[in-house]
């Protein structure tokens, strides 16, 4: 397994931790292969070394460009939307799954404190403005739910109610049908949430 340190002008973010939490969630199911668990190590210390400090918690650049990459240092001045696709959330929840997968609790309270710290930064959760899964309410939803479900402390459960609230709010009015960015994956999100009933779709995003 290679980590695609650069795959084009810009290294996303997302494009790394997509592949960390496909390898931790096969690791939680004992799917495992020669190099895997080195792999999700060795991501882990890449994230590591991009995550920023912050007054209301540690951030990552949703992206960092090749000049960024031989810099060491992004340009990005502050935490941007918590979206799962591009922001906090989704990172967040790659790293919990990691260290759960390789059993390393401080990781995981990290992790844990990151995200939670992030939703509930009025500042970042004004950025949403959509319904959506991809970088909307419910993709942010999603992963924190699924997060706290799996987490050591209370810290995300206290986190969640305002945000569900918000998300349920966002979903009124006109909005596109699609999953991904419409109405069809807040629907989803808000069934699994009310009924409390996680279900597998999440898997598709990689969240479980």
């Amino acid at each position: 397994m290679c980590v695609p340190y650069v795959t084009s002008s810009l290294q996303e973010m997302k494009i790394i931790a997509g592949p960390l939490a496909l390898l931790s969630l096969a690791m939680r199911q004992g799917v495992t292969v020669a190099g895997q668990a080195e792999a999700i190590d060795r991501i882990c210390t890449w994230l590591d070394g991009w995550r920023q400090p912050g007054p209301e918690g540690p951030w990552w650049p949703g992206w960092i460009s090749l000049r960024e990459l031989r810099d060491g240092q992004p340009s990005q001045p502050g935490p941007g939307r918590p979206s799962w696709c591009y922001g906090t959330p989704g990172l967040a929840r790659a790293l919990q799954l990691a260290a759960i997968a390789r059993h390393d609790r401080a990781r995981q309270a990290a992790a844990e404190n990151a995200l939670a710290q992030c939703i509930s930064d009025p500042a970042q959760i004004t950025q949403l403005s959509d319904p959506g899964l991809c970088h909307g309410w419910a993709g942010t939803v999603t992963a924190a739910w699924h997060a706290a479900l799996d987490a050591t402390s209370s810290h995300l459960h206290n986190a969640l109610d305002p945000l569900v609230c918000s998300l349920a709010g966002s979903a009124r009015g006109d909005h596109p049908y699609g999953l991904m960015r419409g109405i069809a994956g807040a629907a989803l999100a808000l069934h699994a949430i009310t009924a409390q009933i996680p279900g597998t779709w999440p898997g598709c995003l990689l969240i479980t």
